[in-house]
């Protein structure tokens, strides 16, 4: 497929999906090596059973079973656990063995063998997609070792590069041609529709001829070929141009689903004049251009009114190219490496880190802020990184023992090691540093974005890519060199986090964020979007419940990496490395069900 195919992203305007499909389904394969004996004249009968914790509560829920297979204690299960996986969430899984002695369902009739926790990022996040990790639950006892693959399933992957031309369509404008546009729509199950796409307007036509343009399979269809997908056919109008070709207005419905797709055809409909719509399906779209691709565009109030109403005119498929993307996954199960970066703000503004208004007080019986957003976003990435050693950064302080304020300093006070063991690595020298140095200012952010720029420019290979999470309280004193800092940062393997505590307000890192308007610092664009900035206030559980809080925050401020980190590799042309071939223990034949 030609580069101009890979680089037309339409979806990417606008793509209400992000918040309510998961990137991926995950196959899960146990194996078991080693388990307790239990019984007395064979071998244990043993059986799997899958946990999944829900977001913000710690209450385990049964998600599934493997099969029982009878007399081994090294068991490789046939059947699967299929998960969604979501990159940006915290996905705890905890593995329950037993050997069964009954017919009964009720697990507590059965011999507990050991049990294992994960979270799915490790699984996907460990060399190959394989995990092993020792059993335990039992005091004093072996309980052998777990073997948890994970795989991408690779339905649905594909793209779609589609063109289409109208032909005779309803004139609309008194003293001219009309101005069409389309809106697709997706059929959900509950026969509801989510928007997926619009094209463009062609001004003062009725034989317009639309922009190529590329779109996920799984926006058009969610997977199911033959599911209905909608087209309507409006006429651009100058007193509602906000609707039809604002980007802004796109982007107020990208991250609210099926929901809203109501009122935003509602406001379409209300500004613009309808022609007509007409239905297909991705099946019926895969014929490419023929016959069968030529749709008729119906206005059933005009076919209702008019006995003679054929139509309002034909639109037609050019052309229907499929591509199969390249996914996040792809380069994980490769072996490319998320390296994670802390920088935490040291300046006066947040107050003394001694006193309980400070954003700094270290509150023995709960996290402060920046420790909240600190472990939420690191818990999650710290599975992607296989050393679990990260860099973590302060700024704006003045450090001992001669009081020289630096912007760029070693929490763990080593600037020629700066790493920390783990995100428990790296709150404890967040903890040391409170104690140590003396909050000052002022707020510079290009010093560590700089720092981390240094590493990512020196591995441009697709094998490691780089997250820099900023925490801070305050209005940016640098913003120029910060701008320059973020544009020179957007051709390299890195992303940047903003996390912003406090009442402050926050409107220059909105700014720094590009969603609304791509950064730039001299004349020159950033090359891609790489910032993205939350306040943490807008995700405080109003209950309390600070685990709500952080999964929220990572959630939100993690939905991004994917797809900036796929948009650095598409543009340098990286494909994914090969995945290590599967991992067979010698002299364990696959187990069938007994």
């Amino acid at each position: 497929m030609n580069n101009s195919f890979l680089n037309m992203a339409s979806i990417g305007d606008f793509d209400p999906l992000n918040a309510s499909i998961p990137a991926t389904k995950v196959e899960i394969t146990v194996s078991c090596r080693n388990l307790l004996d239990r019984d007395t004249f064979s071998k244990s009968d043993p059986i799997c059973v899958l946990y999944t914790q829900g977001i913000g509560n710690k209450e385990w829920r049964e998600f599934g079973r493997t099969e029982v297979i009878d007399n081994t204690l090294n068991p490789d299960f046939v059947r699967k656990f299929i998960l969604d996986y979501f990159f940006e969430e915290r996905q705890n899984l905890r593995f329950d063995l037993y050997d069964v002695d009954s017919k009964s369902t009720n697990l507590s009739k059965h011999d507990f063998l050991g049990q294992a926790h994960c979270t799915l990022g490790e699984v996907v996040g460990s060399l190959g997609g394989r995990l092993e990790k020792p059993l335990g639950g039992i005091p004093y006892k072996k309980c052998g070792t777990i073997i948890v693959k994970a795989e991408e399933l690779g339905n649905c992957r594909e793209s779609v590069m589609m063109q289409f031309c109208g032909n005779k369509l309803d004139k609309k404008d008194f003293f001219g041609k009309s101005d069409p546009f389309l809106v697709f729509y997706r059929s959900n199950e509950d026969a509801t529709f989510t928007i997926c796409h619009k094209t463009e307007v062609v001004k003062n036509t009725l034989n317009p001829v639309w922009q190529a343009f590329k779109i996920p399979a799984r926006a058009l269809c969610n997977g199911d070929y033959d599911r209905t997908i909608k087209v309507e056919v409006y006429d651009w109008d100058r007193d509602g141009s906000v609707f039809a070709d604002s980007k802004d207005t796109i982007q107020r419905f990208k991250k609210r689903g099926s929901a809203n797709t109501d009122r935003f055809q509602e406001q379409i409909r209300s500004n613009h004049d309808f022609i007509g719509e007409f239905s297909t399906s991705y099946r019926e779209l895969s014929r490419g251009q023929s016959q069968f691709n030529v749709y008729e565009v119906i206005n059933q109030k005009k076919k209702n009114k008019k006995k003679k109403y054929l139509n309002s005119g034909t639109v037609t498929l050019l052309s229907f190219l499929v591509d199969i993307e390249v996914t996040f996954l792809d380069f994980i199960k490769g072996g490319t490496q998320i390296n994670f970066t802390v920088a935490i703000d040291f300046t006066a503004s947040n107050g003394n880190p001694a006193q309980p208004t400070s954003l700094h007080y270290m509150n023995p019986y709960q996290l402060n802020a920046y420790a909240m957003a600190l472990r939420a976003v690191g818990e999650i990435i710290q599975d992607y990184d296989s050393d679990k050693m990260f860099p973590a950064l302060g700024f704006g302080a003045k450090l001992p023992p001669d009081g020289r304020v630096s912007h760029e300093f070693a929490l763990n006070g080593n600037p020629q090691n700066p790493y920390c063991h783990g995100i428990d690595g790296v709150m404890e020298a967040y903890y040391q540093s409170l104690k140590s140095v003396q909050l000052y200012g002022p707020t510079n952010f290009s010093p560590v974005i700089n720092h981390v720029a240094r590493y990512a420019a020196s591995v441009k290979d697709g094998s490691q890519y780089f997250v820099l999470l900023i925490i801070t309280d305050g209005v940016i004193s640098d913003m120029a060199q910060t701008k320059e800092s973020i544009v020179n940062a957007s051709c390299l393997p890195m992303s940047i986090i903003i996390v912003g505590v406090g009442p402050a307000e926050f409107d220059a890192m909105v700014e720094l964020d590009g969603d609304e308007v791509r950064i730039s610092s001299r004349g020159r664009f950033a090359e891609r979007d790489i910032v993205q900035f939350v306040p943490f206030r807008d995700y405080i559980d109003r209950t309390g419940n600070h685990i709500l809080s952080m999964a929220r925050l990572a959630k939100d401020v993690l939905a991004e990496i994917p797809d900036q980190f796929l948009s650095y590799m598409r543009t340098r042309g990286i494909k994914p490395s090969p995945a290590p071939p599967p991992y067979t223990p010698p002299g364990h034949a696959l187990q069938t069900q007994i």
